[in-house]
């Protein structure tokens, strides 16, 4: 007999059973969007309603997708909404801006994220992940959560800025968390889709935090600019691309500002939560973390360089795409259509809000085999091929799709090939974790682990 036990099914909202009322809606989209979805969002290959803000459209079919945001792309924009939450924070950086803006902004960082340089990364994210390690040599109780950002802060910090961003590094976890509080929060304007000069209370309370990180951006830019002037070795770093990207044909201060924010504020997190929800289910499921903890020690043993760790380690980074299905940092893909069109039977009128959310589609009852359960057998060599391209959307997909991809699966096997190597992470009574949307998936009640050395 199999004596495996039967898979671990970390939290999350139950699909609701009747659909809330226009107030309590309202109470839900500010408190936690994922507890809005009910039954059919798990169930249907799409769903279309007229929503309080105007005609909505959930796309769960992975052919339905890939129309959205690969065969008709130009006939689809940003969603309002989405604009509404996050141009306050990310202005005209990469993941808010379109047209020509969003182009210029993607060439210019297209060279940064080519594999030659993807894996010239490689050696700072072990550096950092290893000297990151050495908090944990006395063991005890930590929040994961807390680390995780800030070990991903560190590991940006050192590959994208050359270790040179401005600021304190400890104050930073706590600022992100306030700014994602505060300014990523979805607010009940938003979903009316009110003019944007009308304030937004949760944003308000935002407007210091925000303050704080664009003068990290600012102070960060003149400390390069400075050495630009006089330093002929200065490092080929996005830093520096963007900066020289700065002139007529290419981006403004304002929008290299942008950028910036975008990648210390989001581009960092989603791979700090992803790392937080896999080493808390691996913690729930030890016969899953015993095979990779014998993974990682095998290919540590023969294999020093870290650019090959995410080849060798297939049930490691399997682990880790399982974490990002069950909580997709991402949470939602929202556009609306320039002109209304038919899709076989579905009418997309005008203005429809169109939402694929990785969170739903991640867990669709009709897509995926035991959806609620932490499975990392999904993406096991043989089985990961098997998986519909827009079935799975952790980093999106088409032209927008995520231009750091490559660079956070690189970042996330190192930093769990050295953290699983030297610790073992539990969990313990106070580790009641409860994912909750604030412009990422995240752990309300934080992560709370005991870290014990493995020998």
């Amino acid at each position: 007999m199999d004596s495996k036990p039967a898979p671990f099914v970390p939290p999350a909202p139950k699909p609701r059973s009747q659909p809330p009322s226009t107030l309590e809606m309202m109470r839900i989209v500010y408190r936690n969007p994922l507890e809005l979805w009910g039954e059919p969002s798990y169930n249907e290959p799409y769903i279309s309603v007229n929503g309080v803000g105007g005609p909505l459209v959930i796309a769960n079919d992975p052919a339905l997708i890939r129309h959205v945001l690969v065969d008709n792309v130009k006939n689809y924009r940003m969603a309002t909404v989405r604009q509404l939450i996050l141009r306050p924070i990310l202005r005209d950086g990469l993941l808010t801006a379109e047209g020509d803006v969003w182009r210029r902004s993607r060439k210019a960082m297209a060279p940064v994220f080519t594999p030659r340089h993807i894996f010239g990364f490689a050696q700072p994210m072990l550096k950092r992940s290893l000297a990151f390690a050495e908090r944990y040599e006395e063991g005890g109780v930590f929040d994961i959560a807390v680390d995780m950002t800030n070990l991903t802060y560190d590991i940006l910090a050192e590959t994208l800025f050359s270790g040179e961003i401005a600021g304190e590094p400890g104050a930073f976890a706590s600022q992100i968390d306030r700014l994602f509080e505060t300014m990523g929060r979805v607010d009940p304007l938003d979903l009316l889709r009110a003019p944007e000069w009308l304030p937004r209370l949760t944003r308000l309370r935002g407007r210091k935090t925000m303050a704080y990180f664009r003068s990290i951006v600012a102070d960060t830019m003149e400390m390069r600019r400075a050495r630009m002037a006089k330093d002929p070795d200065v490092p080929e770093d996005f830093l520096t691309l963007l900066l020289r990207a700065e002139g007529p044909d290419g981006l403004t201060r304002g929008e290299i500002e942008d950028n910036i924010i975008t990648f210390i504020g989001a581009g960092h997190e989603t791979t700090a939560r992803a790392l937080g929800w896999t080493i808390y289910c691996l913690a729930e499921a030890p016969w899953e973390r015993e095979p990779i903890e014998r993974e990682i020690d095998a290919v540590l043993s023969r294999e020093p360089d870290p650019v090959k760790w995410l080849d060798a380690m297939p049930l490691t980074r399997a682990a880790f795409e399982e974490a990002l299905r069950l909580y997709p940092p991402a949470p939602s893909i929202n556009r609306e259509p320039i002109e209304p069109e038919q899709w076989r039977d579905l009418w997309i009128p005008p203005k429809a809000a169109v939402l694929m959310m990785p969170w739903t589609i991640h867990r669709h009852r009709k897509l995926w085999d035991q959806p609620d359960a932490f499975m990392p057998q999904r993406f096991h060599p043989g089985s990961r091929e098997k998986i519909d391209r827009y079935q799975y959307l952790p980093f999106g997909a088409g032209p927008r799709v995520c231009i750091g991809a490559s660079f956070a699966m690189q970042e996330a096997i190192v930093a769990l090939a050295v953290l699983m190597s030297r610790y073992r992470f539990d969990t313990t009574p106070q580790t009641k974790p409860w994912p909750v949307q604030k412009l990422t998936t995240q752990p309300q009640g934080g992560l709370p682990m005991r870290v014990s050395a493995r020998r």
